[in-house]
């Protein structure tokens, strides 16, 4: 028996998969109760596999938040969602997030088809309940389990938490028997100077209106933390081209300026201590070419 003061203990991992912006990461972090995955209200933003961990109750309940499905054109589209599929093939539980607004489209079609035939199980999310009516979501429940036999159907808002308690306790007394594989305060095992690239790369599309986010890639250079506790971080944002460079620079350097500030903002208050950091623009033409970019957030370069 696996205990935790005399309590038996469980601990696995649950893949959430789906099409972009159903609300994935917005699960995880929820669920973690810190950010751990980056969010936009912009599609295909998390590139990698995230995995957030948390306790609820007796069970350790590891997250992977993956990559959205969708039909890739470039090789990073295929090693995002080769990303995505392989967080599915190592998970004990695996979910699938659809937006409920957005109903069920073509990409969410396309995924359940992959699932049948890979002949795994799955829970199906219907997030963003909120903004769709009743009836409207009954309607697309039932349509989706006509689809797939879905073992359980969980009707949640990630951004207000409505009914996530619910779908969480499932998880938790779901998930086999086990010892807990994290320390209890880790929320996640993405090292702190790749979070720090990311929280960097969601405020280039929240002030990047447009689709230049899609075509750079964020590094991180130095990550070192000081004897007086604070901590210098050195990022590069990589572009393909000097144009692409300027629109990140901004006039006199004001936009790399915000961008920065708000990246150092919430990286002091999620590590509570004053962090100096450092952001460097570089061209890279054809980086989504380059192996080595894609080494560092553990993408398959010839997915």
């Amino acid at each position: 028996m696996n205990t935790t003061e005399g309590k038996t203990t469980r601990c696995g991992f649950v893949a959430l998969i789906g099409a972009p912006n159903a609300g994935k990461s917005t699960i995880t972090n929820n669920f973690v109760g810190s950010k751990v995955s980056i969010v936009s209200p912009k599609v295909q933003t998390t590139r990698t596999l995230v995995r957030g961990i948390g306790i609820f109750e007796q069970t350790q309940v590891i997250f992977i938040d993956t990559p959205g499905i969708f039909k890739p054109k470039r090789r990073l589209d295929r090693a995002m969602v080769g990303s995505a599929w392989s967080g599915v093939d190592d998970a004990d539980i695996i979910v699938l997030v659809v937006d409920a607004k957005r109903g069920f489209d073509d990409e969410t079609r396309s995924i359940i088809a992959r699932l049948r035939k890979r002949k795994r199980d799955a829970v199906l999310v219907l997030n963003k309940v909120d903004l769709v009516p009743k009836e409207k979501l009954l309607g697309l429940s039932a349509a989706l389990n006509a689809e797939f036999p879905f073992q359980e159907t969980f009707f949640i808002s990630a951004q207000t938490g409505q009914n996530t308690e619910d779908f969480y306790r499932y998880l938790a007394e779901t998930l086999p028997e086990s010892p807990w594989y994290y320390p209890e305060e880790q929320m996640s095992d993405m090292p702190l100077k790749l979070l720090a690239a990311e929280i960097v790369r969601e405020k280039l599309f929240l002030f990047l209106r447009q689709e230049l986010p899609y075509v750079l890639t964020v590094e991180p250079e130095l990550w070192e933390r000081r004897e007086d506790g604070t901590i210098r971080a050195e990022i590069t944002i990589y572009v393909e081209r000097d144009n692409q460079k300027v629109i990140v620079l901004g006039k006199n350097g004001m936009m790399i300026k915000r961008i920065g500030q708000a990246a150092r903002k919430e990286l002091e208050a999620l590590l509570e201590t004053r962090v100096h950091l450092f952001l460097f623009v570089k061209v890279r033409e054809n980086w989504q070419e380059d192996a080595a970019r894609y080494h560092t957030w553990n993408l398959d370069f010839n997915a």
